[in-house]
């Protein structure tokens, strides 16, 4: 009986698809739950609509959270590469034997 073949899953792709079930899960359980309560459809509709601007200014205040690290970051990391720049140069000086005064 031939064996196998083994089959390669890459990790990334296993763990955004377990995420995915994840999330659809509890979009899934929310709606159930939604379905059955004891509001009308009236009170679900406004929950719903309620619920979803306060995530939609989450995430947007995430987003923005994001965008000022990365620009922070992003300024560190090019002072470090001037920086680098700058000390590579002296030390090319000093190896051609410019002057002290000179570096």
């Amino acid at each position: 009986m031939p064996e196998p073949v083994p089959v390669h899953v890459d990790e990334g792709q296993e763990g955004s698809s377990i995420l995915a079930w994840f999330l659809t899960g509890a979009v899934i359980g929310a709606a159930v739950t939604i379905l059955y309560s004891p509001r009308s459809g009236k009170d679900n509709r406004q929950f719903i609509a309620e619920k979803a601007q306060q995530s939609k200014e989450a995430m947007s205040e995430s987003a923005q959270d994001m965008i000022d690290t990365s620009r922070e970051m992003f300024e560190r990391g090019r002072k470090l590469v001037e920086d680098a720049a700058e000390l590579f140069d002296r030390g090319r000086k000093l190896m051609r034997g410019d002057a002290p005064g000179d570096v």
